[in-house]
């Protein structure tokens, strides 16, 4: 999983102008399903999806590919590209985290075996 915050220019209702883009096709790379709550790609559909929500101007935004693991980058890499080609005069940040798996318990170690 990939997590990230988009933060947008002070009232440039970034989150709205995507949805209407997306509703209306002329942004063609993306589509929304689940009443806008999860973003698809028209390509990268199968290994993924973002779901995102939004509130006071911060998208928070999180891409699963729970059928293909570790291929969230491919989702990622589009939707960043597009943002930064079209909407970047409305963007203050991005923040992105890659969240990892907690650490497990240390394996123990192994015993040696000896000659006799």
């Amino acid at each position: 999983m990939i997590q990230m915050q988009i933060i947008e220019q002070p009232g440039a209702g970034l989150h709205a102008e995507l949805v209407a883009a997306m509703r209306s096709g002329s942004l063609q790379t993306f589509f929304l399903k689940k009443r806008g709550k999860r973003v698809m790609h028209t390509t990268y559909s199968t290994p993924g999806w973002m779901k995102w929500t939004h509130e006071d101007g911060v998208m928070n935004c999180s891409i699963l590919s729970p059928k293909k693991p570790g291929m969230e980058w491919k989702f990622f890499g589009a939707f960043l590209g597009r943002l930064a080609d079209r909407f970047a005069d409305e963007i203050h940040s991005i923040n992105v985290q890659f969240p990892g798996e907690p650490p497990g318990p240390p394996k123990p170690a192994k015993k040696r075996k000896t000659r006799r």
